[in-house]
């Protein structure tokens, strides 16, 4: 738990939830309201940007995909607004790459959807110091593989075939691979 000043535990923290799926962020605002955080919440990219021009929270849960864009608009733009705000990045579509230009943005975590409200919790609390435990069910291979594809097309700006180009593979085979769901 990070430490807090007693003057700041006074003080409610400020949470932004930007997620396009109603249901989830408001369970997921109703969980942290009763961990003691005022939330405000968003469904769009813009929406985000519109109310971090009137306030900047304290800690940000922004989901990485989102209509309107991609949640690392909203995660740049919270860092820029507060340099000391804590953000966490959901998504149902992870991969190392967008894990790591999170965190380069800024992100202090990145966790996998369905998340619950004491994993985004643990996320928004922990300190620097404190080493996430290895993974109990590492990666497969297949994963591993996904992940690569996933890394070089991000590389790539998103182009399809410039990625099958680089990895040595035809384009429509990508095109497939890419509409699939993670393997586990």
């Amino acid at each position: 738990m990070n430490e807090r000043s007693q003057t700041e535990d006074a003080t409610p923290r400020t949470l932004l939830i930007v997620d396009d799926d109603r249901p989830f962020q408001q369970r997921l605002a109703r969980a942290m309201e009763k961990r003691g955080f005022v939330t405000e919440t968003a469904d769009s990219v813009r929406e985000a940007l519109d109310k971090l021009r009137i306030a900047a929270p304290e800690f940000a849960v922004v989901d990485m995909r989102l209509e309107d864009g991609s949640g690392l608009d909203v995660v740049e733009a919270v860092r820029a607004r507060r340099p000391d705000a804590r953000v966490v990045i959901l998504t149902g579509y992870g991969n190392i790459a967008t894990a790591v230009t999170a965190v380069k943005l800024g992100a202090v975590d990145y966790l996998a959807k369905p998340a619950d409200a004491d994993d985004v919790l643990a996320a928004l609390t922990s300190t620097d110091e404190e080493k996430a435990p290895p993974p109990e069910n590492p990666m497969s291979a297949d994963r591993v593989r996904w992940e690569h594809i996933q890394r070089v097309y991000e590389l790539c700006d998103r182009n399809v075939s410039e990625t099958a180009r680089r990895l040595s593979m035809h384009r429509r085979t990508l095109q497939r691979i890419l509409a699939k769901r993670a393997p586990r």
